[in-house]
């Protein structure tokens, strides 16, 4: 019997090339500025991170600041992730049309401000829109973090890259969870305490970006470009232009991706946001043991991911998904049935190994199957897209939690509570089953060396052609020759 191609197709063919470089030698061999660059996308969604989890962590407060219910306040996430689809397009495609850095810079600044204003609001629909205003700006960050980590990298690097990138989101949610644990209680101002520390650590990431150069890539094509002297407005006529080539030849391929990242998000989100909230109300946990609890689950996801990222270099980014997808359903029961803290932090810490692993191979598997004019906006948008459907994730939870019951002992009495882990085991395991079938059906383009392909405001950046040399360059070549040709 045959087997279907799109599953013996699943490990892609990763045979060595002659032009490989060993890994400890990539690694040797960057120079300070590609180390600062990927710091610079890695720490901008770190920060990414640490402002969304915000809210997560002060559920609970939020409540009491507000006098509203949990259903309530987990709305301030949901229009988040809905806001962020529209950042993510605006900021990629101006990444996309002038390059990573400023771009990315002025991203996090403006995180930065409406993080700061979220602790000055008054009223719960004044919170409400500061976080709707903050899921624009939060929505650009991670296609231009990755863009300006990833394709600067040697192409041998770039799946430990991606790993690592990806797991500074869970970094950003312990580093948030500690400053929960260890600044709120020693502040009058309580929660917001939270939520400024985090407005000033977006600053200084703003500022890192901001004196760093450029990406090589557009560094190169644009004093090409300068000597050529090509116009601004001629530029954008041809962005344009290529723009709609692209969507025109890849809209098979963006529904695919926006399908994908759905189940990713719905992934995250589901096992992620409630978690702290679960532990309080249906395992009675107090909020100190809810964070530590927290803590260790993220750090699961800071090992899977990294993980998971350097092995997907050699077995592939899909086999290496479908791997840690299954570990995710293999861990569920650890995941809720528990009761006490030492038991539920295990299996937290499984579980987001799983989760954490599956997500560690996406930043390079999106980059890598994205028209290569375009790895800021089509990874980035796809990513938000995914993120605006599946952003009522809490609130489904909440809502299943309200409709099951169970009971747990409180002082000797039973006490009627949300049953959660019924909800999460469910809810986990339908989306897992989903996230292991879109990425069986799909395909990856490992290896690809992206960083060869045009620019989109080069003429031909529509098409998917990696060159060594632009067309521009040619034209510059064939000029010179010409020039020095005898009279």
């Amino acid at each position: 019997m045959k087997v279907p191609y799109f599953i013996s197709s699943i490990k892609p063919n990763c045979n060595k090339r002659n032009n490989d470089i060993p890994l400890w030698e990539s690694l040797r061999d960057l120079t300070w500025v590609q180390w600062a660059q990927f710091f610079s996308g890695w720490l901008a969604w770190t920060c990414d991170a640490l402002d969304f989890f915000c809210v997560s962590l002060t559920i609970t407060d939020l409540e009491a600041q507000f006098n509203r219910s949990a259903y309530d306040i987990t709305t301030a996430i949901t229009v988040t992730l809905l806001f962020r689809s529209l950042g993510a397009f605006i900021f990629g495609i101006i990444s996309d049309r002038f390059g990573r850095k400023w771009p990315l810079a002025v991203n996090l600044v403006l995180c930065s401000i409406f993080q700061l204003c979220s602790g000055f609001v008054q009223t719960f629909h004044q919170f409400l829109a500061v976080r709707s205003l903050f899921g624009i700006a939060m929505g650009g960050i991670w296609g231009l973090a990755a863009a300006m980590a990833l394709e600067n990298l040697p192409v041998e690097l770039r799946g430990l890259g991606s790993g690592v990138i990806q797991l500074s989101y869970s970094l950003g949610c312990i580093i948030a969870a500690v400053i929960s644990l260890t600044l709120i209680p020693e502040t009058s101002t309580g929660w917001k305490s939270l939520f400024w520390c985090a407005s000033g650590i977006s600053l200084f990431a703003a500022t890192i970006t901001a004196l760093l150069p450029d990406s090589v890539v557009f560094l190169r094509v644009k004093a090409i470009e300068k000597e050529l002297g090509t116009t601004t407005v001629k530029k954008t006529k041809i962005f344009l232009r290529q723009t709609k080539i692209m969507l025109g030849r890849h809209w098979l391929l963006c529904i695919y991706s926006i399908m994908l990242m759905t189940g990713f998000n719905f992934l995250s989100h589901g096992s992620q946001d409630l978690y702290p909230t679960y532990l309080q109300s249906t395992k009675n946990l107090s909020a100190h043991d809810a964070i530590i609890a927290t803590i260790i689950g993220h750090c699961g996801a800071v090992v899977g991911g990294s993980l998971s990222g350097l092995i997907s270099q050699y077995i592939g980014r899909r086999l290496t998904i479908v791997i840690s997808v299954f570990l995710i359903g293999a861990f569920i029961p650890l995941w809720i049935l528990p009761s006490r803290l030492g038991a539920l932090a295990a299996g937290f810490f499984c579980m987001q190994l799983g989760v954490g692993g599956a997500w560690g191979v996406i930043p390079i598997h999106l980059a890598e199957m994205s028209p290569p004019a375009f790895r800021a906006t089509f990874p980035g948008v796809s990513y938000q897209v995914g993120n605006m459907v599946s952003s009522a994730s809490a609130q489904l939870v909440t809502v299943g939690g309200d409709h099951f019951k169970t009971f747990i002992e409180v002082n000797g009495r039973k006490v009627v509570v949300p049953d959660y882990p019924t909800v999460l085991g469910i809810f986990i395991g339908v989306v897992s089953t989903f996230v292991l079938f879109m990425t069986i059906v799909g395909h990856e383009n490992h290896s690809a060396h992206f960083e060869k392909a045009k620019l989109a405001f080069e003429e031909g950046g529509g098409n998917d052609e990696f060159e060594t040399a632009t067309s521009q360059e040619k034209t510059l070549k064939s000029r010179g020759d010409r020039e020095h040709e005898p009279t």
